[in-house]
């Protein structure tokens, strides 16, 4: 057995520095943030990203091991878990506020790189247990409709100005934020009620995902009042919003500026490996179970998070995730590397 699937098990670092965060007071509680914000991104400076692929043997082996799907199923419950303690350790008293503060940043983080981000390739999977695992830990975030929106939308129209989740030339960070969340949202009800007009169901039944989706959230957040209380539901929710806020991140540098053509017929390109940013570093790669090598992904949205590959024509971000969203948040700075890139790409494509 390969011992290349253990790698994947380096993420679980954050949570056991979560645990440190729920259970320790002082700086301690910032301990996952440090690790995430300060220490990755520091390295994935000095560090050459890996190009490297599988061959074809290799991959195949790599698709048949079930350890990869084994790790991600173990997740849902490690997350839970610590969505527990999070709550359990809110009802601490006297926390300081920047303890208050690291706690519920730490419980952000775990809901920004795992429960929406190990939910994202859960999701794109076929069996239903998994499609129910992926449900389940995005409502640790109170973002199932993501589910919806990025499978049968995003997929569809990204890297278009029909995608609320592609972020577009010259737009800032702040403002993509308010954009993608509520059209989004509003997207996921119209792909909803469609599929249920498809099938001659009411769109005012329990046969609506997103009726279902509100439900099963206002249920965990119910339940989350009930045994912890006003202040720790508050907490609750901040931290949700935070791995909200993660997440569209994400999304905006993963395709910022990037634009499908329209062809003869009026209709968009195949979306291709040059219509997403892509990141080889190595530490983003693992922590996020691959999500970085993300041309690959949408170019075969079908292919499993261990056996994602690198393509030579796919746009490069200057670093890793966590340097390329801390990038992000400072606009100018952002425009300065990226637009350069993207009229460098501009000038290529023209060359061809």
């Amino acid at each position: 057995m390969s011992i290349r699937v253990f790698k994947y098990l380096s993420p679980l670092s954050i949570y056991l520095l979560a645990l440190i965060s729920f259970s320790m007071e002082g700086w301690f509680t910032w301990l996952p943030l440090l690790y995430a914000w300060i220490l990755l991104p520091l390295l994935e400076l000095f560090m050459k990203p890996d190009e490297t692929n599988m061959d074809e043997a290799e991959e195949e082996m790599a698709k048949r091991n079930r350890l990869y799907d084994y790790m991600l199923y173990v997740i849902v419950i490690f997350q839970y878990g610590a969505l527990y303690y999070f709550l359990r350790s809110m009802q601490q008293p006297a926390l300081q506020w920047y303890e208050t503060a690291g706690r519920v940043l730490s419980m952000g983080l775990l809901c920004g790189t795992f429960g929406i981000n190990v939910a994202h390739e859960l999701g794109h999977r076929v069996n239903r247990y998994e499609q129910v695992m992926a449900k389940a830990l995005l409502a640790t975030s109170l973002y199932m409709h993501f589910f919806i929106e990025h499978n049968k939308g995003h997929h569809k129209n990204v890297a278009t100005p029909e995608d609320p989740s592609s972020a577009r030339y010259n737009e800032p960070v702040y403002l993509f934020y308010f954009r993608t969340i509520f059209f989004s949202y509003i997207s996921a009800w119209k792909i909803a009620n469609a599929d249920c007009r498809k099938t001659g169901k009411s769109v005012f039944s329990i046969h609506n995902e997103m009726i279902l989706a509100h439900f099963f959230q206002l249920l965990l957040l119910a339940l989350v009042y009930y045994f912890f209380g006003t202040t720790v539901t508050l907490y609750f929710i901040a931290a949700a919003f935070i791995g909200i806020a993660l997440l569209e991140t994400v999304n905006y540098i993963e395709h910022y500026g990037l634009q499908r053509k329209l062809n003869e017929q009026g209709r968009y390109e195949r979306a291709m490996p040059w219509h997403s940013w892509n990141s080889n570093h190595t530490f983003g790669r693992i922590m996020l179970f691959e999500l970085s090598r993300h041309s690959d992904h949408h170019y075969l949205a079908s292919r499993k998070y261990q056996v994602l590959r690198h393509h030579h024509n796919a746009p490069q971000l200057p670093t890793g995730y966590p340097g390329s969203m801390i990038l992000a948040l400072i606009p100018p700075a952002w425009f300065y590397v990226m637009n350069r890139k993207i009229r460098r790409l501009a000038t290529e494509h023209s060359t061809k």
